[in-house]
C-alpha cells in the first residue's frame, strides 16, 4: 500500500455519502458502491469518483475498503457472497466497517480475513448525517496500534473525533452501549412528553425546565426540536436502526450473561413502532407513537402549549 492508498466504499446512506465525499476531498482514488438510489452515487462520480461492478470487483482495486450498512447481514452479505469482497480481495487488504454490527458478527468476519492474510477493523459512528457532510463525525476506532496507525489518515477525512477504544470488536461493542443509552433517552423522553402532556404539563414546558438543567443534553435538545418545533429532520435516525441496535444491544447482553432490564424495557416501544410499518420514522417519532397509545395526539397537545395561557 503506497502513501495514497486506493479506498473503496460500500453504503452510501444518510451517513456514506457524507464520509465518501470527503475522502475523495482529500484527494485519494475512490471506488463507490451504493444501492437502488442513485442520487449519491452519481454525485460521487461527479466529484472524480468511479463506480465498482461489485464488492469483489472494488476489492480487487482498492487498498482499504470502508462499509456502511444498516445491519451486520448485509456487512456479511458484501464480504462473504460469491462476488463479495472475499472473491477478490489479496492479502493486505483492509476492511473498515463503520456500521452498527453485532460484535459477534464482526468477531467471524475479523477471523475470517485473518486467516487470509487481510485486516478487519471496526469504526462506527458518532453524530448525525450533517457532520458526516461536514467531516466532523466521531469515531470509536477497534484494531491495533499499528493498523490504527495505517488507517488513521482516511478515518480523519469523516471525522472530528477519533478515539481507539482497543482491539477489533471493541469499536462495535461501545457503539451500542452509546446506542442503549441514546435510545432508552428516546424512550425516557417518549414517555416523559406524554405523561406530561396527561397531567397538564405541555412539552414546551418540559423543553423550559430540562433543557437548561443538569438534565439537558444533545439528544434531550434534537428530540424535543421535533416534539415542540415539529421539525422532522431534527435527527435523522430511523427506527428501524433504532430496533434493530436495541437488539443487537439485548444480544450483547444475554451472551455477557448480564441482566438487561432497561435495554429490554426501552426495544418493545421501537419494536411497536417497526412491526406496526412506521419503522421510517425518526427516533424522535416514537413520542407520537407512545402517546397515541395513550389516547393523546402530540401534536394537539403541543398547540394547546402554545396558545396563551397554555400550559
Amino acid at each position: 500500500m503506497g502513501d495514497k492508498p486506493v479506498i473503496g466504499f460500500i453504503g452510501l446512506g444518510l451517513m456514506g455519502h457524507g464520509m465518501a465525499k470527503n475522502i475523495r476531498k482529500a484527494g485519494y482514488e475512490l471506488w463507490v458502491r451504493g444501492r437502488s438510489n442513485r442520487t449519491p452515487v452519481e454525485s460521487l462520480l461527479s466529484m472524480g469518483a468511479s463506480e465498482a461492478a461489485s464488492p469483489r470487483d472494488m476489492a480487487e482495486r482498492c487498498d482499504i475498503i470502508l462499509i456502511c450498512l444498516s445491519t451486520s447481514a448485509q456487512v456479511e452479505a458484501v464480504i462473504g457472497a460469491e462476488d463479495g469482497i472475499l472473491a477478490g480481495a489479496r492479502p493486505g487488504l483492509i476492511v473498515i466497517d463503520t456500521s452498527t454490527a453485532d460484535p459477534g458478527s464482526t468477531a467471524k468476519l475479523a477471523a475470517e480475513l485473518t486467516s487470509r492474510g487481510m485486516h478487519m477493523v471496526d469504526a462506527p459512528l458518532g453524530r448525525t448525517p450533517k457532520e458526516a457532510e461536514e467531516g466532523t463525525l466521531d469515531a470509536m476506532v477497534g484494531c491495533d496500534d499499528a493498523l490504527f496507525e495505517r488507517v488513521r489518515p482516511v478515518i480523519e477525512c469523516w471525522a472530528g473525533r477519533i478515539t481507539r477504544t482497543g482491539a477489533v470488536g471493541s469499536g462495535h461493542k461501545m457503539k451500542l452501549l452509546m446506542n442503549f443509552i441514546g435510545m432508552s433517552y428516546g424512550a425516557l423522553y417518549s414517555e416523559a412528553v406524554t405523561l406530561g402532556a396527561k397531567i397538564g404539563i405541555s412539552p414546551q414546558m418540559i423543553r423550559e425546565v430540562i433543557g437548561p438543567s443538569r438534565l439537558g443534553n444533545g439528544f434531550f435538545e434534537t428530540f424535543m426540536r421535533y416534539v415542540v418545533d415539529r421539525d422532522r429532520d431534527a435527527h435523522k435516525f430511523a427506527i428501524s436502526n433504532a430496533a434493530k441496535d436495541l437488539r443487537y444491544i439485548n444480544n450483547m447482553a444475554a451472551d455477557a450473561q448480564v441482566m438487561s432490564v432497561m435495554a429490554s424495557a426501552a426495544r418493545h416501544y421501537y419494536t411497536h413502532v417497526e412491526a406496526t410499518g412506521h419503522g421510517d420514522d425518526y427516533v424522535p417519532m416514537l413520542s407520537d407513537h407512545v402517546a397515541a397509545l395513550n389516547g393523546i395526539v402530540m401534536e394537539d397537545e403541543v398547540r394547546k402549549g402554545a396558545a396563551p395561557g397554555g400550559k
